[in-house]
């Protein structure tokens, strides 16, 4: 059974779900914050697990760099997995290309070059907004290109990080 978490974000709701030791996803909230409160298929439960995201959240919406990760269950395929572990490599404020991306998988897999597209893929299924920051990975000319949760949001977080 997994567990979820409301946070109220300054861009939104976000939704927290966990298997009861990790975090399995993190997610801007589509329905209203109504709908979600009473979708009965989910068991609201604080865990420590929630209380330490909330804790990564608050800090990373103070303007600070969170200097912890909460624990993370990623289930997904090694390909997915590996851009996740480069996106967590990406610093506060700083950004990455698809392309750069795709040139380090190739790198640690010893292919002379892996696609940006496929990448872009990977990017677009990741499970936990904000914290595998998707949102700090750009277009090759420097250009915002798709955000699950909407541009409009990614444009939000990169200008909170100073980005642009």
């Amino acid at each position: 059974m997994d567990f979820f978490w409301q946070y109220d974000s300054p861009i939104g709701g976000l939704t927290m779900a966990s298997d009861g030791q990790s975090l399995v996803g993190l997610s801007f909230n589509r329905k209203s914050p109504d709908a979600v409160a009473s979708d009965g298929q989910r068991e609201m439960l604080r865990l420590p697990v929630f209380d330490e995201t909330c804790r990564w959240l608050d800090v990373y919406f103070d303007g600070r760099e969170p200097d912890f990760t909460p624990p993370l269950a990623l289930h997904a395929t090694p390909f997915r997995q590996a851009v996740c572990e480069i996106l967590l490599t990406i610093p506060f404020g700083k950004t990455m290309t698809y392309g750069e991306i795709a040139s380090r998988i190739a790198w640690q897999q010893g292919l002379q070059r892996m696609s940006a597209q496929a990448v872009g893929g990977a990017v677009g299924h990741n499970p936990f907004a904000i914290i595998v920051p998707c949102h700090r990975v750009i277009g090759a000319d420097g250009g915002l290109t798709g955000y699950a949760a909407g541009l409009d949001k990614k444009q939000w977080l990169l200008r909170h990080e100073q980005i642009i």
